[in-house]
């Protein structure tokens, strides 16, 4: 090593034991500091350490939030509502020219063209055509407004109607709604029944749109003078009604006849039991026993119409009521206003847009029995009768619209009524198998 080298190593040493002596001798000023530089040192690290962890929570929160703003997206892009079209009057020639064909058959009774134009119309809605038709002159008027369907070549079509009748100088103004496509012939027809959930969705949102709605309230307030102002064509109307339900009643008994001539011999006992409890009720009741169950009368809308806040077209509008939205009613006036119930509070609807559907006992609609097995349920629900489908409706093998159909119950069929339920469906035997259907659909 040279001289250099040991002059320096040595000085070193000599700087490194002087530094080691004053600390020595200066511990007590050293020691707090060297205290203090742990103690920063310590909250330096502390602080990186928790600004590290709000980053990773602040980037897991990010990408929390744009996993809800996608899932919020997907949920917006399937709840979009049906795209407003115009309403175009009269633009499809082809179209009016069947319908003008089917009202017509309509109008003759010609149930074979009336058939092949709507392939799901079933036979009680066969007889009442035909019975309908004995009375129909013909319809001078008709008038076909559309939107376009969900596919190419369907259309959701209103038609305006003016039918004359045997014998009545006034023609009636009327409005049906129609799902119209094409066959496999590519030949428009009334397709009624081949669509899904999505089609009957779509068809109540269209008809929910503003101008349809206009469309039909303008019908019903038509509707609702000529009446008024023509004491003979009102009394025609009511009658007829009374009439054709009578004469398709009287048509469906004489060809139920036989069935129900079985059904009485094997059901002899139970029926015996059952009037023999219903006299022991009357009797309670002539005693003064209160035995009888609390009934509510409920009334369906049978189209889109404003709810108001009194009978009068010019009282202000509450909400809009949807078809088959079902109300608890409350009065039905002379002045052709309903007074229902709606959100808890007193409202009106015109009647001529209700249909009062059952008087609903509150004991069967909220008491379902919860330790039956199904067969015995079945059974102990028999003597309630049946149901008559008042729209064509999917028969679930649940309570839900998600749940499997059994098949599609047209209107005017019976079904056998095992339960009325409180949460808005129907328990009904359908081809042999237990089934479920809204219950605004059936009375």
């Amino acid at each position: 090593m040279s001289r250099s080298n040991q002059n320096k190593t040595h000085f070193l040493k000599e700087k490194s034991m002087a530094a080691g002596d004053w600390v020595m001798d200066h511990t007590k000023i050293v020691m707090p500091i060297v205290l203090v530089v742990c103690v920063l040192v310590t909250v330096f690290f502390a602080i990186n350490a928790n600004r590290s962890e709000k980053l990773e929570k602040e980037a897991e929160m990010a990408a929390a939030n744009v996993a809800q703003e996608a899932e919020a997206d997907q949920m917006q892009e399937k709840a979009t509502p049906a795209p407003v079209f115009e309403l175009e009057k009269n633009a499809y020639p082809e179209v009016n020219d069947m319908l003008r064909t089917y009202y017509d058959a309509q109008a003759s009774g010609d149930i074979e063209v009336v058939s092949a134009l709507n392939t799901y119309l079933n036979e009680i809605e066969k007889i009442r055509v035909e019975e309908l038709s004995k009375y129909i002159e013909e319809y001078p008027v008709l008038d076909v407004y559309t939107k376009p369907g969900l596919e190419e070549n369907t259309y959701v079509a209103y038609v305006y109607s003016e039918v004359k009748f045997n014998d009545i100088d006034q023609q009636l103004p009327g409005m049906q709604t129609y799902y119209i496509g094409k066959n496999e012939n590519n030949e428009f027809f009334i397709n009624d029944g081949t669509y899904d959930d999505s089609v009957w969705n779509y068809i109540k949102e269209v008809t929910l749109q503003d101008d349809v709605v206009d469309l039909n309230n303008k019908v019903v307030v038509e509707y609702n003078e000529f009446l008024a102002s023509d004491e003979e064509l009102n009394e025609f109307v009511a009658y007829l009604k009374e009439k054709i339900n009578e004469e398709v009643g009287e048509i469906l008994a004489k060809a139920e006849q036989p069935e129900a001539e079985e059904a009485a011999q094997n059901e002899a006992a139970p029926a015996l039991e059952e009037a023999q409890a219903q006299e022991g009720q009357e009797e309670g009741q002539q005693d003064g026993e209160t035995t009888a169950p609390n009934v509510v009368q409920m009334a369906k809308a049978t189209d889109v119409v404003n709810i108001r806040t009194s009978d009068s077209e010019t009282a202000d509008k509450i909400d809009k009521a949807q078809v088959g939205q079902e109300f608890k009613l409350l009065e039905q006036r002379g002045n052709g206003w309903s007074k229902v119930e709606y959100n808890g509070k007193e409202a009106f609807i015109k009647s001529d847009y209700l249909e009062v559907t059952s008087e609903v006992s509150v004991d069967v609609a909220q008491a379902e029995p919860e330790n039956d097995t199904p067969q015995e349920t079945a059974s102990a629900q028999e003597s309630l009768g049946t149901v008559k489908v008042k729209e064509n409706v999917r028969v679930r093998k649940s309570a839900s619209t998600e749940s499997e159909s059994l098949g599609t119950a047209y209107v005017g069929e019976k079904l056998e009524l095992l339960m009325k339920q409180a949460d808005g469906w129907t328990r009904v035997k359908y081809n042999g198998e237990t089934g479920y259907v809204k219950s605004d659909y059936v009375e």
